[in-house]
């Protein structure tokens, strides 16, 4: 470990998130930060990822689960994120978090970090979690020096119990 030029994380990288990274560094010659940070959506009412190292609450935005056409449907859908997305606290909120991560990324990475966890919950992690994740995750993937993957953990826990 000690001579190694590089260590790279795979415990929760997928086959072409590990491809990637490795292109990233043998192919297009880009500097190594060794830091995955993995975005990840949640509900609430399902727990706190425990893995988490940094969770934000987005139960303060207007929650399509009370529109009766837009319940069904989860944030991945355009109808959705519109909603969400159209209400001014939500965009501010997207500018502030993506000051905030850009600002925390270097000094995680300087402190030797090599996972980042940070979680957007709302109730039921189907809809204003899934937007919010969405869209921190395309304002960061550009990012040249980390990894970056989505995840949304809860997204399908309401249609699996409905089932039931």
């Amino acid at each position: 470990r000690k001579r190694a030029d590089y260590i790279i994380d795979t415990s929760h990288l997928l086959t072409r998130e590990l491809r990637q990274e490795i292109e990233k560094i043998f192919v297009d010659d880009r500097e190594f930060s060794n830091i995955m940070i993995s975005v990840l959506s949640f509900g609430f009412k399902y727990g706190i990822p425990a893995d988490a190292d940094l969770v934000f609450d987005v139960r303060f935005l207007p929650n399509p689960y009370y529109v009766d056409e837009l319940r069904p449907l989860t944030g991945l859908d355009d109808e959705v994120f519109n909603y969400v997305m159209a209400s001014d606290t939500a965009k501010a909120f997207a500018d502030k978090l993506e000051d905030m991560i850009r600002f925390l990324i270097p000094n995680y990475i300087s402190e030797g970090k090599h996972q980042l966890i940070i979680s957007i919950g709302c109730t039921g992690g189907k809809h204003r979690s899934v937007t919010l994740a969405n869209e921190l995750y395309r304002r960061l993937s550009n990012a040249k020096d980390y990894g970056i993957r989505i995840e949304h953990r809860d997204l399908e826990k309401d249609a699996i119990r409905k089932g039931i």
